[in-house]
C-alpha cells in the first residue's frame, strides 16, 4: 500500500521486532507500532491493533519466529497466540507453518517472512482474478474491510476493485460502515481515498435499500474462515447481505487465499464465533449510546451458508463453493 507515497506492509518484521500498522488509529493518525515479545503480539491481535485474516495469520507466523530469537517456550507462546482470535482461520495456519518450519531446522525468521510473501503473492492473484468480474461501470458493495490493512498487501475483498482500477475501469464502491466498530468507515474509506476510487459509506442497514433500488451490480466480501462445504464466517452481518444479495439476483462473491479454507471444519455449524465485549456495542468513540445497565450481545463473525454464494475467488482462480475442497 502506498502511504503519502511511501510503501507499506500492514505487518512485517525488522530489528527483531514485529511492526505493524495500528489500525485503531485510522484514519485519524497513521502510526507504527513495535511489539518485542509473545504477550505485545498476543495483545495486538486480542486488540485489533492488527486484524483481517490473513494479516492476522502474518501476524502469527512473526509471532513464532519472535518467540524463537527471544528464547520463549513455543509451546506456551503459539497457545497464547491461538486464544487470541477463535473464528480466524489464517492464524493457525502461519503459526503452523513457522511451527513445522522449525521441525525441519529451518530459520524461524526466514520461515515467517516467507509465509507473508506467500500471503502477498496469493492476495495479488486474487485481485487479478476478481476483476475478470467488474465491468466498466460497476457498483460494488463490500462488507467490512478486506484490503491492504486486513491483509499483508493487496487485500482479499478489496484486490479485484483495485486491480480494475489499474485496468481503468470506471467503478463505485458503496461502504457498509460495519458496526460495532466501523471497520467500513473508518479503514475501506480510508484505503479507497488513497487510491483514488470513488465510494460512499453507507449505513449497515441501508444495503437493502441500494440493491431493491438497483443500485447495487455486485457484492464482494473477504472471510475469516471457509468451511469444506463452501460455507464461511465473515464479519458479523455478512450472511443479511448475502440473503439480500440472492433475493434481489446480484452476484455476491467471497475473496479469499487457500490459507483461510478448513478443510477439517466440513461445515459453517463447526466454525467457532468469537464473542467480543459488551461495550463496543455500548459505545461509538468514547460516548455512550445505550443507557446504563442496559445488556448487548457482540457476536464478531456470522456464517453464510454457501447457497448463497455464487463464487470463491481464490490464488487459483474462481470456484463454485462445492469446488473448494478441489483447491487443496
Amino acid at each position: 500500500m502506498l502511504v503519502d507515497g511511501k510503501h507499506y506492509r500492514t505487518v512485517w518484521f525488522e530489528d527483531d521486532k514485529i511492526k505493524m500498522i495500528d489500525q485503531r488509529s485510522l484514519p485519524q493518525k497513521f502510526e507504527i507500532v513495535e511489539l518485542s515479545n509473545v504477550n505485545e503480539v498476543a495483545d495486538a491481535i486480542k486488540n485489533m491493533i492488527v486484524r483481517g485474516a490473513p494479516a492476522i495469520g502474518a501476524t502469527g507466523a512473526y509471532g513464532i519466529a519472535l518467540a524463537a530469537i527471544k528464547n520463549e517456550r513455543i509451546s506456551e507462546s503459539s497457545e497464547t497466540l491461538r486464544k487470541t482470535r477463535p473464528t480466524a482461520y489464517d492464524l493457525f495456519h502461519g503459526i503452523e507453518y513457522v511451527l513445522k518450519a522449525m521441525e525441519n531446522k529451518k530459520d524461524p525468521v526466514k520461515a515467517a517472512e516467507e509465509y507473508a510473501n506467500l500471503s502477498i503473492e496469493a492476495c495479488k492473484k486474487i485481485g487479478e482474478h476478481g476483476a475478470s468480474l467488474i465491468k466498466d461501470g460497476y457498483r460494488i458493495l463490500t462488507h467490512c474491510n478486506a484490503g491492504w490493512l486486513a491483509c499483508v498487501d493487496w487485500g482479499s475483498a478489496l484486490a479485484p476493485i483495485y486491480f480494475a482500477k489499474r485496468q481503468r475501469k470506471i467503478i463505485f464502491v458503496y461502504v457498509d460502515e460495519t458496526r460495532p466498530r466501523l471497520q467500513g468507515a473508518k479503514l475501506t474509506s480510508w484505503e479507497l481515498k488513497n487510491e483514488g476510487i470513488d465510494y460512499s459509506v453507507i449505513a449497515d442497514n441501508a444495503a437493502g435499500h441500494f440493491m431493491r433500488t438497483k443500485e447495487i451490480d455486485l457484492v464482494i466480501v473477504g472471510a475469516d474462515r471457509i468451511a469444506k462445504n463452501g460455507d464461511f464466517a465473515n464479519k458479523i452481518g455478512t450472511y443479511e447481505k448475502a440473503v439480500l444479495a440472492k433475493e434481489n439476483g446480484i452476484p455476491f462473491y467471497v475473496a479469499a487465499p487457500r490459507s483461510t479454507i478448513d478443510l477439517s471444519c466440513e461445515s459453517g455449524e463447526k466454525i467457532p464465533i468469537e464473542e467480543r465485549e459488551e461495550d463496543e456495542v455500548h459505545y461509538v468513540g468514547n460516548e455512550r449510546v445505550t443507557p446504563e445497565g442496559t445488556k448487548a450481545r457482540n457476536p464478531a463473525f456470522d456464517v453464510t451458508p454457501s447457497k448463497f454464494v455464487t463464487g470463491i475467488i481464490t490464488e487459483k482462480g474462481i470456484f463454485r463453493p462445492g469446488q473448494i475442497a478441489n483447491i487443496l
